[in-house]
């Protein structure tokens, strides 16, 4: 079985690299969170058996990360990734105007404070009670299943909860319903912090490919029928990373395959409305009937410091959310819950400002990176992000490359299983235009280093988070 170094490496594009280039892949790793402070790496000769590379030049590239910190060399021969910011490194150069381009989350909505205003008598009317709601506010969830019913999908409060954000809601979910050692299908690519939840929760990832272009829906129906695995997770609107959207026919086949073979589809809705010009809205997967579990979250459309977010199931599974969750927490914000009441009594003014702030940034970093050679951008329709083309496997070293120009790139392979997709690049359109486009002119400088040869050492600049 690889480990898990190997298992983020891949072994695609290695057969030439340098002892360097390795130590530079590694140091990706570790920089964008993938390798976590602390780990094991493997023997160094157990990674050349693995690699298939001599061990001498393992035993550089090991060397190269010890010299910049990144690894340190403990008792009993052990190598565990480490940081350059410890007493017997020097202190890293830090850069406080680098542009982090691993959160793709735009500013709050125009009308964030005049809701927190009007929400406070509502808040006030609450201090009788005891302050927790394991459920969350009946008037949230009404609020919530409201939007499902305009969406075409019948739904009632019972069948809402109502959770701190939706990355909490998928921990949630596992939680209550998880199993230890079975396969979970995930979409390659698909957003980290959920392949790092079922990790967690001790899933194997079963990856079923997604594109610009949409997904293989033949292969992901194979995938389900042949793994049979206990969970799938999907994000069909705006998918994060590629903005694809999956239409109502594939939208059909794939939740009743999954009910006919028992695999619980956890539907990641927090990109469902954040569309510029797609033209058409499809039917939420929720309306294909029970086994569907839905997330959302008021983040990407309202802000992300509201740490609000809800789970649609039906009422067996929601008894189940409910009784594994006061092991972990009692509840969401009071405060919180009560702003989201007000917002979502005008959702067409929150999709209108992220509609507005979408299209404005999809265009700067259009316009950004029209004059650099060899990099491809997709149509976008909508979404967080372009998944760039950048017509080479280069993806990890133009993220070293960007951090040097005060750039936070993640590169493609932090979005998959197994280091794939090393031709493809993340940039958010959620920025304002003036930061992206002083953003896509440090990534054409850190391109022209690139493609140069001057690729330099890359500095910390602390925890990457990839949103």
């Amino acid at each position: 079985m690889s480990s898990r170094l190997v298992m983020h490496l891949g072994t695609q594009d290695l057969d030439d690299a340098s002892a360097s280039g390795l130590a530079d892949r590694i140091r990706a790793l570790i920089l964008d969170g993938r390798l976590t402070v602390g780990e094991r790496l493997p023997s160094e000769r157990a990674l050349a058996v693995e690699l298939r590379r001599s061990r001498s030049t393992i035993t550089r590239a090991y060397g190269v990360l010890e010299a910049g910190g990144y690894v340190s060399r403990h008792h009993g021969g052990s190598t565990r990734v480490a940081l350059p910011h410890g007493p017997s490194a020097p202190a890293p150069e830090r850069d406080d105007e680098a542009i982090d381009l691993s959160i793709a989350s735009m500013d709050s909505t125009p009308g964030l404070y005049d809701a927190t205003v009007r929400s406070l008598p509502r808040l006030a009317a609450l201090r009788g009670t005891s302050g927790y709601s394991l459920q969350g506010l009946p008037e949230l969830r009404e609020a919530i299943a409201r939007r499902f019913d305009e969406r075409g999908v019948p739904t009632s409060a019972d069948e809402i909860v109502v959770t701190s954000g939706a990355l909490n809601a998928v921990n949630l979910i596992l939680t209550a319903i998880g199993r230890r050692g079975e396969r979970a299908l995930v979409e390659q690519p698909t957003f980290p912090h959920a392949l790092e939840a079922l990790h967690r929760h001790g899933y194997r990832l079963v990856p079923t490919p997604v594109d610009t272009d949409g997904w293989d829906t033949r292969h992901f129906t194979d995938t389900l029928l042949s793994a049979r695995p206990h969970v799938a997770y999907l994000i069909p609107d705006f998918h994060n990373p590629t903005g694809a959207t999956l239409t109502d026919e594939e939208r059909t086949r794939i939740t009743a395959t999954a009910r006919n073979i028992g695999t619980h589809l956890i539907v990641d809705e927090t990109t469902a409305e954040l569309d510029i010009d797609r033209g058409w809205a499809p039917q939420p997967m929720a309306a294909g009937g029970p086994g569907v579990i839905t997330v959302g979250s008021m983040s990407k459309v309202a802000w992300g410091g509201m740490r609000i977010g809800w789970i649609r199931a039906e009422r067996s599974v929601v008894a189940r959310l409910l009784a594994v969750r006061p092991s972990f927490e009692l509840g969401t914000a009071l405060l919180e819950q009560c702003i989201a009441v007000e917002l979502l009594a005008d959702v067409p003014a929150l999709t209108a400002h992220v509609r507005r702030r979408l299209a404005a940034g999809r265009a700067a970093v259009a316009d950004g990176l029209a004059p650099i050679p060899g990099i491809r951008m997709p149509h976008t329709p909508g979404g967080l992000s372009a998944w760039i083309d950048l017509g080479a496997p280069v993806s990890t070293t133009l993220s070293l490359a960007a951090r040097d120009r005060g750039l936070i790139l993640p590169p493609g392979p932090r979005f998959t299983t197994g280091g794939v997709l090393e031709r493809r690049l993340r940039i958010p359109i959620t920025l304002t235009p003036e930061r992206a486009a002083e953003a896509m002119a440090r990534l054409a400088l850190a391109w022209d280093d690139l493609h140069g040869g001057a690729v330099a050492q890359a500095r910390e600049l602390g925890h990457v988070a990839v949103i």
